[in-house]
């Protein structure tokens, strides 16, 4: 491994743990910059699979305590039972879809063009969410119920379209669905832990080939890297929403957006050529 490829490993972990959980696409900001660092091909597919399993290990730490509650309270209490189910009914819409749709998305969106107008569209949606007067009826997620769980589900499967954002479409699905805003961040964090480990999982079968040996140490620099950006990224996010909106984030992808589709339109990059 050279000094090049471990910078390169370093770089897209930082994005992937500060992009992952945050309402600003973490495919997306991936998809421009492996373009941008030249990094692509097998090894980049069997890279992502493995920075987004440390990303997800910092929720699962984060939350250990309350899993831990759930899980040894599966037995004997409901709320356990019904915070399970409710996890299941909002992961299974993107498991059905997913599975049916994900070569095809892979292969036709997954560029820099498709990222920038979702970053773009989504944007304009999450402002517009955040000025329509809220109606909550769960403020936290044991109070969430399972045609709310199921709605965030299917609003979850709009991320399967690159700059999308996952945690974006189910936070501001569950802000439209009657959930408060620490409960639908929340949810949303739990949620990524089924569909992401699923995700990965079935991708990492999938193209099991691809992981060998020699690139074992581009994997653990991803890995680590990420892992400690997305504990920075969920702490800050949940302290940041305790006293605002998500606006500003909304405002970054219209931004961040337009600024890609005007390098692409004035011909200074030539993102309609990027492959994932």
């Amino acid at each position: 491994m050279d000094l090049w490829t471990a910078l390169q490993a370093l770089i897209l972990g930082v994005v992937e743990g500060l992009t992952e959980f945050l309402p600003i696409s973490s495919t997306g900001h991936q998809i421009i910059v492996a373009d941008l660092l030249d990094f692509g091909g097998e090894r980049a597919m069997a890279f992502n699979i493995i920075i987004q399993l440390g990303a997800i290990l910092a929720v699962v730490w984060e939350f250990r305590r309350k899993i831990l509650d759930v899980v040894i309270g599966l037995p004997t209490q409901p709320s356990a039972r019904r915070f399970t189910a409710n996890l299941l009914i909002a992961f299974l819409p993107a498991v059905v879809l997913g599975v049916i749709f994900a070569d095809l998305i892979h292969e036709y969106l997954f560029n820099p063009i498709t990222v920038a107008a979702a970053l773009v569209v989504g944007g304009v949606i999450m402002l517009w969410a955040e000025k329509r007067q809220h109606e909550v009826h769960a403020e936290t997620v044991d109070e969430i119920t399972w045609k709310d769980a199921l709605k965030v589900g299917f609003a979850q499967c709009l991320a399967m379209i690159p700059g999308t954002s996952r945690s974006g479409s189910t936070i501001i699905g569950g802000l439209l669905f009657g959930l408060s805003r620490k409960t639908a961040t929340e949810f949303s964090f739990f949620l990524a832990m089924p569909t992401m480990v699923g995700a990965a999982v079935y991708s990492g079968y999938k193209y099991r080939e691809l992981f060998v040996p020699a690139d074992f140490p581009v994997f653990a620099i991803g890995f680590v890297t990420a892992f400690i950006f997305a504990m920075i990224a969920v702490r800050g996010l949940l302290k940041f929403i305790a006293s605002h909106s998500y606006a500003a984030f909304a405002w970054y992808r219209i931004v961040f957006g337009l600024v890609i589709l005007a390098t692409w339109q004035f011909g200074w990059v030539d993102w309609a050529a990027a492959k994932p």
